[in-house]
């Protein structure tokens, strides 16, 4: 049986929950499309983020890898196309490092470009009824950091992996001041996305790209 790692993160910034940290307890376990669930929480705090993911790969040996994170301010689920070699941290991460202009891997490529097929999750998820999109920038902090981290020691291992953002949970935007989406329609779309994973071997060919 295929055998896929989804990974959520701790709070950060001062809040007391994060949506991935939820969606990740709902999933654990589950069987999706003759997929095995298994799921790992990962601490926000820099290099301590990618060490937790490849401790819970050497646990698991997975076929691919779904990293979520939380993106205050976004109205969908969106798949991350790329994932770029830059920490600048606007606000301290939960161990209290602030990076400014460093790289997350000294000497490596600029960048990393998912290896999920992102295009078609997006199809998949939008006919599901959940509002989704391609996006173009996972950050600079450590949802890119572990992003990229995870590209970079994953590469040429043939285990499929990438990053997804997904929005905040209502309880969190009671003001109605970000965009929100429910924890099960969250939950929801990363079932589609592994249902996807299991079908779509490359991606589709069709636009995602954004004019600015």
């Amino acid at each position: 049986m295929t055998k896929i790692l989804i990974t959520g993160f701790d709070a950060f910034g001062g809040a007391a929950i994060n949506p991935t940290a939820e969606i990740i307890k709902e999933l654990e376990g589950e069987v999706i499309a003759g997929a095995e669930l298994v799921v790992c929480r990962v601490p926000v705090v820099r290099y301590d983020s990618l060490k937790t993911v490849m401790d819970a790969i050497s646990e698991y040996q997975p076929d691919a890898v779904v990293c979520l994170g939380q993106a205050a301010g976004r109205k969908g689920v969106t798949p991350e196309r790329v994932a770029i070699n830059l920490d600048d941290f606007r606000i301290p991460d939960n161990a209290g490092h602030q990076v400014i202009d460093e790289p997350v891997v000294q000497g490596a490529p600029a960048a990393y470009f998912s290896t999920l097929p992102i295009k078609a999750m997006v199809r998949d998820m939008t006919e599901a009824g959940i509002e989704a999109s391609v996006s173009e920038s996972a950050g600079t902090f450590v949802c890119n950091h572990l992003f990229y981290a995870l590209q970079h020691a994953l590469n040429g291992t043939g285990i499929r992996n990438g990053f997804v953002h997904v929005p905040l949970l209502p309880e969190q935007a009671k003001d109605n001041s970000y965009p929100s989406m429910p924890l099960d329609m969250m939950t929801e779309a990363v079932r589609v996305m592994v249902k996807t994973l299991q079908t779509v071997q490359g991606d589709i060919s069709v636009t995602g790209g954004k004019i600015c």
